[in-house]
């Protein structure tokens, strides 16, 4: 190997073009195409030291993907509405940072259905279609709800979840344990028929189902999952990428964002 990066991990950056997603990782001065590395042997070896993505301290330990703990406590990015979008409060004038929520909570949402193994129902700002739905590794996605605020759609979210999970089952989305026969209007007009009379409102007209194709030499059977709490240094040749996850040598999987702020050092080999 003879090409090398140092610097903080932080989630892919996806683009789509008409023949699948590619995938960039940024490391400090250099923007690295993954998608070039497919099929070369890579490295990724940890130094040893975790930096808080939103104060930049040093911190032994990661919390909610890249915090230290304070941040975690008090960060607008770690608030609990990330993750539980009905119990976002910002519509009352309650939150961590108001104009933070201004530009992230009082803007419109979609509820979503997406396939990552099984039909998902979930939250995001009109701004992050389709990275959403990249970041979960989704084959399809369809729009069911657009809100003007997250508290709105979280309360759609919750809702449908009584029929629709609510999870990303990863094992069967790197292994590509998908149907693709699953017919997402038809699922699309299921969501709808469930809706409750004051959510009517907010069906939306977008009724267009979104595609989404992986750069995948061969998915794993059975995924065995990689870290660097573990182990220090993982490498082997890139099979894959889908999500937020690389896959080495058809059966290793590494999950990109659970190491936000994680200092490393890649080395590949030279594409040239």
């Amino acid at each position: 190997m003879n090409r090398q990066a140092k610097g903080d991990l932080l989630k892919m950056r996806s683009e789509v073009n008409d023949e699948q997603v590619n995938y960039f990782l940024d490391l400090k001065d250099n923007s690295i195409l993954i998608n070039d590395l497919i099929g070369k042997e890579i490295a990724l070896k940890h130094t040893g030291v975790i930096h808080c993505i939103k104060c930049g301290k040093v911190t032994k330990k990661s919390f909610a993907q890249g915090f230290c703990y304070n941040c975690m406590q008090t960060a607008p990015e770690a608030d609990e509405c990330v993750l539980r979008p009905n119990l976002c409060k910002a519509h009352l004038g309650v939150a961590r940072d108001m104009d933070y929520a201004k530009e992230h909570c009082l803007k419109p949402h979609f509820v979503y259905l997406s396939n990552t193994g099984d039909v998902k129902v979930g939250v995001t700002r009109q701004s992050q279609i389709p990275t959403r739905w990249i970041d979960q590794g989704a084959t399809s996605a369809v729009k069911i709800c657009q809100t003007p605020n997250r508290h709105m759609a979280g309360l759609i979210e919750i809702h449908l979840g009584q029929h629709f999970t609510d999870k990303t089952h990863w094992r069967r989305m790197v292994s590509g344990q998908i149907d693709s026969t699953i017919n997402m209007t038809e699922h699309r007009e299921k969501a709808i028929s469930l809706l409750n009379p004051e959510m009517l409102p907010f069906i939306c007209e977008d009724d267009r189902v979104y595609q989404f194709n992986y750069p995948i030499q061969k998915y794993p059977q059975i995924p065995k999952s990689l870290n660097f709490d573990s182990q220090p240094e993982i490498k082997g040749v890139l099979t894959g990428i889908k999500g937020q996850y690389i896959m080495l040598n058809n059966e290793l999987v590494f999950n990109i964002r659970r190491h936000n702020g994680y200092e490393v050092e890649l080395m590949w080999e030279s594409v040239d």
